[in-house]
């Protein structure tokens, strides 16, 4: 296929280029509606194609010109029979997959550290999660995947679930054996459903890990947008379809349902273009990725109190591979927070971290780096070091795993029953009707139908002590809770 063309994109070119008298929404107009200010920023060639799903230009709904291509070119750059693109984020590609596979009452074996975007399709779905725990690093404080012998659990347990949901690879880019879980999860005829949200790149790169369409995997949710080059909120969702698992009308028409009749072509062009950049360019463009993180990492190291890992911590079932491109900077031993470190680099070097942690911070280095954004990163944390490093200072390592509660309800029937508000500190044995998680990355640590347990009170008070982004409840201080209604006895 000719990867050179942008079908979608030239197309808005050229519409754009005949000036067209337009009679239809938005109503900025080519910008001339809109504000002066923001037009002036924006500027008049960004305007002039945030167009609507007109004859010209296709209609990501039911495409048959110019975005049926784009989405053709796609599927062969990432090695899929079909490709969807979604103006939803990864999120609205994820529920697709889902929503696609399982219906009321469906068992799905799922991570316990998955998205939130998950659970809220496991809730639309009325489909029952079945958690398998991932792997937790004691040294680092943070999650790996799930292994391939906790899905073999997980299916010879429940052989009758419709799907399995892996993360490949995790957001701090550790992967287990992808291959092997997809070649275990068909050999029970269970399909295997991708969050890729963090993989973009990988397919385009023979050091990076593999990625899910190269293992076989049946749909796999894409993010272009975070490491691919295109605008936020867009991504793409993969098919395999040899498998004979999925079916790719039902998931066009789901992924239409889900998704808003006013497509972004801003979006949808950024799409387009990424993908003619990562399938003509995207192995140079990793290849320079992979040598200035790794250069970093290298150096990062060489600080005194902070440490970097790299190839060193692979071995395991659940760290068979690792994408060199996610750097995590452990910071323990300065005796300070993720938290903290991400605030101070932010206050000092106006410096912004994808993600803090209790004991880490993460940085993505990305084609969009250079070797002066690289340096500025490591005079920060040079002098991070200079001013907090004191030997025996660390702080000690307590991974702190909240154990996994009983689901007492399906979601999605917790989600919508009668319910009332109560102190949360109080709330030890109720059911919860709502979500709490750590945002980014979106882990959830109760979900509605689960029993709250002390453990989790005390995990989740400790997290918002330290100032940890916890997030969810209608309540964002969470000093309440909504919990099921519990009948009083009749005597």
């Amino acid at each position: 296929m000719d990867h050179q063309s942008t079908p979608l994109f030239t197309a808005l070119k050229k519409h754009a280029a005949g000036n067209p008298v337009q009679f239809h929404i938005p109503g900025h107009k080519k910008g001339h509606g809109t504000d002066p200010e923001f037009r002036e920023f924006v500027g008049d060639n960004a305007l002039s194609i945030d167009l609507i799903n007109i004859a010209p230009l296709d209609d990501l709904h039911q495409p048959s010109g110019v975005i049926e291509q784009a989405q053709k070119l796609a599927a062969n750059a990432f090695g899929a029979d079909y490709t969807y693109f979604s103006v939803q984020g990864t999120s609205g590609a994820i529920m697709t997959m889902i929503l696609s596979i399982c219906s009321p009452g469906d068992k799905i074996i799922v991570p316990r550290n998955i998205h939130k975007s998950i659970m809220s399709a496991i809730i639309f779905a009325g489909a029952k999660p079945v958690f398998v725990s991932p792997t937790q690093d004691k040294n680092l404080g943070i999650d790996h995947g799930i292994t391939t012998s906790s899905v073999r659990r997980a299916l010879q347990r429940h052989p009758d679930a419709k799907a399995v949901v892996v993360i490949n690879p995790t957001y701090f880019g550790v992967c287990a054996n992808l291959k092997e879980i997809v070649d275990l999860a068909h050999s029970f005829h269970v399909p295997v459903l991708v969050d890729e949200a963090h993989g973009v790149h990988i397919h385009f790169h023979e050091k990076l890990p593999m990625s899910a369409m190269q293992a076989g995997a049946d749909m796999a949710a894409t993010s272009v947008h975070k490491l691919g080059g295109s605008m936020t909120q867009s991504s793409i969702l993969n098919l395999n379809v040899k498998n004979g698992y999925v079916n790719p009308q039902r998931v066009q028409t789901i992924i239409s349902m889900l998704t808003t009749t006013s497509t972004s072509y801003l979006l949808l062009a950024s799409l387009d273009t990424a993908r003619r950049n990562l399938a003509l360019h995207g192995h140079e463009l990793a290849e320079q990725s992979i040598e200035m993180a790794e250069y970093l990492r290298g150096e990062i190291n060489k600080i005194e109190g902070l440490y970097c890992f790299g190839r060193e911590i692979l071995g395991g079932e659940a760290t068979f591979d690792f994408d060199p491109t996610k750097v995590t900077v452990h910071v323990r031993h300065l005796g300070i927070t993720g938290y903290e470190t991400e605030n101070w680099l932010r206050d000092h070097y106006n410096i912004e971290v994808e993600l803090s942690d209790m004991y880490n911070i993460l940085c993505l280095i990305t084609p969009g780096d250079t070797r002066e954004t690289i340096e500025i990163l490591l005079s920060a944390l040079r002098d991070l070091s200079k001013t907090y490093y004191k030997e025996n200072n660390a702080n000690e390592l307590v991974v702190k795993v909240p154990e996994i509660p009983q689901l007492s309800l399906i979601p999605r029937d917790a989600f919508y029953a009668d319910t009332e508000v109560i102190p949360f500190r109080e709330s030890a044995g109720r059911i919860i009707a709502e979500f709490i998680y750590v945002y980014p990355p979106g882990i959830p640590i109760l979900l509605p139908g689960e029993v709250i347990s002390q453990d989790n009170i005390d995990y989740i008070v400790d997290h918002v002590e330290v100032g940890l982004p916890v997030k969810g409840p209608e309540d964002r201080y969470i000093n309440n809770v909504k919990v099921i209604v519990e009948a009083d006895p009749i005597f």
